[in-house]
């Protein structure tokens, strides 16, 4: 076979050609990968609103409703028993983290209590920020926010006069979780409001 020539157009052939190649073999293995990890995100969705929700007998997902707060989406999945509300799990993010956004799943009970979390994406500092699965929910000092309802305790960090102890060295993470439930607390209140549920609003910082 005959060598091509390093000529200029001999150069952008080739480059052309492996572009596009490389093209199509990226387009292949997202077409690939692209269900898998849609259903691996949506069964995700599934088993954190089945853990931070209240018992249910309804289909959460089915009655979603939606919302804005300062400008994100914040997503209501209602928690009923026998046709009455008693709860919800609610989806919803903050982009103030250290590493930018974190998206958390909260549940509440009926009175806006929080009755468990589970953080659903993040790119904090390993072993700082991305502390914030266990931290929130361990018991020493004031870390835990499980329990405790935003409308009795100041969801912020204590070094911002709130109520709750942040991550040791990872203060904007911890600022960015607390916003990030505060928020989802906002999103259940106005919801709980439409189904005739009056809920406290938040306690702000001292």
């Amino acid at each position: 076979m005959k060598k091509l020539q390093s000529t200029l157009p001999n150069m952008i052939l080739s480059l052309g050609a492996i572009t596009v190649i490389a093209g199509a073999l990226l387009g292949a293995v997202y077409s690939a990968t692209k269900e898998p990890i849609a259903k691996m995100e949506k069964e995700q969705q599934v088993e954190a609103i089945r853990q931070v929700a209240p018992p249910f007998d309804n289909d959460p997902e089915a009655d979603a409703w939606s919302t804005d707060i300062d400008g994100r989406p914040f997503i209501v999945y209602p928690a009923m028993k026998g046709g009455k509300l008693q709860g919800a799990a609610v989806k919803g993010g903050s982009m103030n983290g250290f590493a930018g956004e974190i998206i958390v799943m909260a549940g509440f009970t009926l009175d806006g209590t929080v009755r468990d979390y589970q953080v659903l994406s993040q790119a904090e500092t390993p072993g700082l920020g991305s502390k914030m699965q266990l931290w929130f929910r361990d018991p020493a000092g004031a870390r835990s926010v499980l329990d405790k309802n935003p409308s009795q305790t100041a969801f912020y960090v204590s070094k911002d006069s709130g109520d709750i102890d942040a991550i040791t060295a990872a203060t904007i993470s911890s600022r960015a979780f607390l916003e990030t439930l505060r928020d989802a607390y906002d999103a259940y209140l106005t919801y709980a409001k439409s189904q005739g549920v009056e809920v406290a609003p938040a306690k702000q910082q001292s």
